[in-house]
């Protein structure tokens, strides 16, 4: 097995991953804690899957890491600044999510001593569970999707140009990116970020994700196309060497 095809199996099940954390932890695990007007009383009831959001979402880093990591590589002689772009804003991404879930786990504690107090003092817990609140909702829009849609816009071209993969493919990750961008747009400026509008903009790159994943899984990346850019580059260091 060559080391491309190493890269596009690797590359794609951090793709699967990715998507998968990032529904379960959005959808199935931060409810109680993220949801609805008692997430003081709720959130501490539900540690045990608020903590398995945390993890998902822990996941969700280390596949952000991972697909920078994998890509950079194979995408980096067909662009490097544009390869170089792709992996800076991918671990801004991560980083940005690890802060949202710090969020997460101070909301946590801040739930447990409001359940834990005698008499607590119900408006200071208020103000630090909205402050927290707030801080995982901002990280959401800047993480999982304003960095995402320019990463994904990044490597997606660069797919498109090389002909790694079908170019309909990198075609349709240009498109999520877009829309992922302007769904993060929608939440600076007020949308609730599992609102409709916000999801369904959001399907579009979770779809090329899981396409891209299971194409790089079953058929890699374009052999032809790595040949041509090799012989290319060969080519190059013959008439330097010259």
């Amino acid at each position: 097995m060559t080391t491309n095809r190493r890269a596009a199996i690797f590359v794609g099940v951090m793709f699967i991953l990715a998507t998968v954390s990032a529904m379960l932890a959005a959808f199935f695990f931060y409810p109680p804690i993220l949801t609805g007007p008692d997430y003081l009383i709720n959130g501490a009831a539900a540690k045990n899957q608020v903590i398995l959001g945390v993890l998902m979402e822990l996941v969700l880093v280390c596949t952000a890491i991972g697909t920078a990591i994998g890509l950079f590589p194979v995408l980096r002689p067909y662009g490097e600044r544009i390869a170089l772009g792709h992996l800076c804003f991918r671990f801004l991404e991560a980083v940005v999510i690890t802060i949202g879930i710090v969020a997460v786990l101070s909301l946590l504690t801040v739930s447990q001593n409001f359940v834990a107090a005698a008499a607590p003092d119900a408006s200071a817990f208020l103000v630090a569970g909205t402050l927290l609140r707030a801080v995982y909702k901002w990280t959401f829009a800047l993480g999982p999707l304003f960095f995402l849609g320019i990463n994904t816009s990044m490597y997606s071209y660069l797919l498109y140009k090389s002909r790694l993969v079908p170019r309909p493919l990198a075609v349709l990750g240009m498109s999520g990116a877009t829309l992922v961008f302007a769904s993060a747009m929608l939440v600076l400026f007020g949308a609730e970020q599992l609102s409709t509008p916000v999801v369904l903009m959001a399907l579009p790159i979770a779809l090329y994700e899981m396409i891209l994943a299971v194409w790089l899984i079953v058929k890699g990346f374009n052999p032809g196309a790595i040949a041509s850019e090799s012989a290319r580059t060969g080519r190059n260091e013959l008439l330097s060497a010259a």
